[in-house]
């Protein structure tokens, strides 16, 4: 067991830099035996520091130095130290030229951070801490420089040599080298560094921004990748039409690079015109990509692409404001997805990752604010709470400002502080400056931790016409933090009469009739509000388009929920009706004997979906899908997961029994016609369709296994194709599942991003992925140990979405995920960290559970050599 706890980082504590970089020249001599890495540092002291005689403090990881130089002269081993996570100089001029020669080893970094090599080509990851790894530096965000970097290799072997910036200088060398020299004109944290060097295929686009210059788009992906880059490139350039539209921000280089690679631990990587993607997130195509993975990409590709300005031109000061360029950004790239799509469908799924995984987040043990206070080791906090709830603070300000005011924020934002590191107060307070709003008490959103719980109650004065509002507001204690300030929440509701028609939203005191939505700020511990003028009591609906990231409590009747499923005219609280009855009548069920009754009300409700000709398909492919056990997991004080299970699948069945004639109908409906589209009605007819199929096969329906087996045989995109397979997975029909399997696994043995969706259809998978099956996908021989996409696509499916397997009552499962956690600790500590989360929150669960999963996270906490990612997330785990 470890006994040296990690040091704690704190923001309280935070210094500027007794050192700046102005200049980095770097010089990379690649080998098959590892690298040489030279690096001429132009360096001055801070004027703004304080500690004037303060020695140069360089961070260095796992590396070999060679040789270190002061204006030239080569200092002996007596003039600096050569710590184990540093290179200190003692004694410095004020400015002056440090030279420093380091050997590292590429291909033996199996933790991916810093110059590692992936299927047979170098590439970097230094966000958050990677340039260390790479030679000894200032890493740390607010130290920008400019950068130019030589690349010296084989050129058989490594024809591509890239890095940021644009090109200025290649040749040949002797014995049959080359090399490229990259510069970037803007200077920029040692994080957005980053080095590519491969045998590659180069596809070539363009685009011409609002001001007419010329910009060269470069993808390079391996040979037998070279017919996957067209959707990823046409999505490029959407992005930089929308971001030059939206937000007025046009690229600033000649040259914008997009690399895939396989072994990544990140899904990709904003890096100075240099964007390094996870493969299963820019590849894509009609038959290997589904319709899921083609949006997930396109988002991806814009985020990265709108980091440009919100992470790169302005970067944060430190990570303690990691919120400041992701929550930005993930907010930036949702509002493109919405354009590029369906904005309910949009919201829907944002809202969803929300209130599943990152409420959960917030209710654990490594709960924190969207601006950390506080942290162990940095990559633990590349969390849903800064990315998506980061994302729904950035929301609510620009809910609270309007569109016009939000842009002339953002424009001020920008133009103050390019160039910059910066805070979160820096982007709030520009966010004021230029729309003269007061949002002091906001500010709590970034400080305080957990999700707030807005509790509404209500009556109706019929004599008089009014109808009384209260809505009273608390967040829940969290590691570290408790009795915490009432927070500025905007509260969007609407008020519907019986006849399903919007009523006017006028308050007491207003003269004329009020709009038919209003958003409601709240800012006190309580509030009551009274709307006047109403005919009869009105149905409210709350929260409407999830205006706020908060838990609503009112006692809504399944009459109510019933009604708003059919009449709310917001597309977000329809689905949320139907989420909310689903939830109920599962509730209601839980621990109940089989011979319990199934609200019938609720086949009533869905065969009006299904019969529905005027809804929206996309938002009614999304109200035919019942909640998931995550999410009812996390609605429940201590879950029972397998009473959980079965009372779901018993409504499941229910429905789908009842059903099953208007579901074949559906099936029938949505047959496709003619080429493949990518439109969102499309899309939307897809997913009804094989929704209506997977709840068919649950049922062991015959016609429908026919129609499964000739749509997996036929399927002219992977989409149809998966959708067959997974419903075959998880029905019953074994010897059909496993025959299909086979024939799909042969057909895409090749494709490396194929395979990680079979081994996630059967791990994620009851029927098929119970833990003996998942130890067999371990021996697969296409499983690798040192891709995280595998490891993710197995043990990470099985734990995060295999819940009844997972959650064995004979506690396997968590022994499993143990084991698996410590093997991985020893090589790649960040992905093992990340698996660790579903055991932290084993006080939510039952005690039968509860227990065995504590003993699991104690045999983690008891390895010998166990990493600081590791240490933090079960130590925070495991404490009272």
């Amino acid at each position: 067991m470890r006994t040296n706890q990690p040091q704690t980082i704190y923001l309280s504590e935070y210094k500027v830099p007794e050192y700046l970089v102005d200049h980095v020249d770097l010089c990379f001599e690649l080998f098959e035996d590892g690298a040489r890495v030279r690096s001429t540092l132009t360096v001055r002291r801070n004027p703004e520091s304080t500690d004037t005689g303060a020695p140069l403090h360089l961070h260095g990881d796992s590396l070999t130095l060679e040789s270190v130089a002061l204006d030239g002269r080569v200092l002996n081993a007596g003039e600096f130290e050569d710590a184990e996570d540093a290179l200190v100089v003692p004694s410095v001029p004020a400015q002056f030229e440090l030279q420093v020669v380091t050997w590292i080893e590429p291909q033996n970094n199996t933790r991916l951070e810093g110059l590692y090599k992936s299927s047979g080509m170098f590439c970097t990851q230094c966000e958050a801490e990677g340039f260390r790894c790479i030679t000894f530096y200032p890493d740390r965000p607010d130290v920008m420089a400019r950068f130019r970097t030589r690349i010296e290799a084989d050129k058989s072997a490594y024809p591509v040599l890239l890095s940021n910036g644009n090109p200025v200088e290649q040749g040949d060398l002797e014995q049959g080298r080359h090399f490229v020299t990259w510069e970037d004109p803007f200077p920029k944290p040692a994080y957005l560094f980053a080095l590519v060097a491969g045998d590659l295929v180069e596809k070539k686009d363009a685009f011409t921004t609002c001001s007419g210059r010329q910009i060269d788009l470069r993808m390079y992906v391996e040979p037998r990748n070279a017919s996957k880059c067209d959707f990823a490139m046409d999505a490029l350039k959407r992005s930089m039409r929308w971001d030059e539209e939206v937000y007025g921000r046009e690229y600033d280089l000649d040259i914008f690079m997009i690399v895939a690679v396989d072994d990544f631990n990140m899904g990709a990587m904003e890096n100075k015109g240099l964007n390094i993607f996870n493969s299963s997130c820019v590849l894509a195509s009609q038959e290997t990509a589904t319709d899921a993975a083609f949006q997930r990409i396109e988002a991806i590709v814009a985020h990265e692409y709108f980091h440009n300005w919100s992470g790169n031109r302005v970067t944060c000061r430190d990570w303690f404001q990691l919120s400041l360029k992701e929550g930005f950004t993930v907010f930036r790239d949702s509002q493109f997805s919405a354009d590029m799509g369906s904005p309910t469908v949009n919201r829907i799924d944002n809202a969803s990752l929300l209130r599943t995984a990152q409420f959960a987040e917030d209710a654990g043990p490594m709960a924190h604010p969207v601006r950390p206070a506080s942290y162990m080791e940095i990559s633990n906090f590349y969390t849903l709470t800064i990315y998506e709830k980061g994302a729904e603070v950035v929301r609510m300000i620009h809910n609270l400002l309007g569109e016009e005011m939000f842009r002339k924020g953002s424009d001020l934002y920008f133009e103050r502080h390019d160039g910059q590191a910066v805070t979160t107060d820096d982007f709030v307070r520009a966010m004021e400056d230029a729309s003269g709003r007061d949002l002091g008490q906001f500010r709590l959103w970034y400080e305080q931790a957990g999700t707030p719980v807005l509790t509404v109650t209500d009556e109706f004065d019929e004599a008089a016409g009014v109808y009384r509002l209260t809505v009273r507001q608390s967040l829940p204690d969290t590691p570290g933090q408790t009795n915490k300030k009432p927070q500025h929440i905007p509260f969007a509701v609407g008020l519907l009469g019986s006849d399903g028609q919007p009523l006017p939203l006028q308050l007491s005191g207003e003269q004329r009739d009020g709009p038919r939505e209003r958003v409601l700020e709240l800012t006190e511990a309580e509030h009551c509000f009274e709307f006047q003028g109403l005919p009869e009591r009105p149905v409210p609906s709350l929260l409407r388009d999830f205006s706020a990231p908060v838990r609503v409590h009112y006692p809504w009747t399944r009459e109510q929920l019933l009604f708003l499923m059919s009449h709310d005219p917001d597309g977000f609280n329809r689905w949320d009706a139907g989420q909310r009855l689903a939830v109920d009548v599962i509730q209601s069920l839980v621990g109940q004997s089989p011979s319990a009754e199934v609200e019938p009300r609720l086949v009533d409700a869905y065969r009006s979906l299904l019969q529905d000709g005027e809804l929206d398909q996309a938002l009614m492919a999304k109200m035919l899908q019942l909640p998931s056990e995550a999410y009812l997991i996390e609605l429940s004080e201590r879950a029972d997961v397998a009473a959980i299970h079965q009372a779901r699948e018993r409504v499941l069945r229910h429905l789908a029994e009842n059903l099953r004639n208007e579901l074949l109908d559906c099936y029938q409906r949505n047959l496709g016609s003619g080429d493949y589209e990518l439109t969102p009605e499309a899309i939307a007819s897809r997913s009804l369709r094989n929704t209506a199929l997977g709840w068919l096969l649950h049922i062991g329906d015959t016609e429908a296994l026919a129609l499964a087996e000739a749509q997996f045989e036929s399927a002219d995109n992977m989409t149809d194709r998966l959708g067959a397979l997974r419903a075959l997975v998880n029905s019953d029909f074994a010897e059909v599942r496993a025959g299909a399997l086979e024939t799909f696994y042969k057909r895409f043995s090749e494709d490396p991003q194929v395979v990680e969706l079979w081994f996630s259809v059967q791990a994620s998978s009851d029927r098929a992925g119970q833990l003996p099956q998942i130890r067999s996908l371990m021996e697969h021989p296409a499983f690798d140990w040192k891709n995280p996409n595998k490891v993710r696509s197995v043990v990470g499916v099985f734990a995060g979405q295999n819940l009844a397997a997972y959650h064995n009552p004979d506690g396997t499962g968590y022994e499993f995920l143990a084991e698996q956690v410590c093997r991985l600790d020893d090589s790649n500590p960040q992905i093992a960290a990340r698996l660790v989360a579903p055991l932290t929150r084993w006080r939510k669960f039952a005690a039968g559970y509860s227990s065995q999963m504590k003993t699991a996270l104690e045999r983690i906490r008891d390895k010998a050599g166990l990493s600081n990612d590791v240490y933090e997330v079960v130590h925070k785990s495991l404490a009272d």
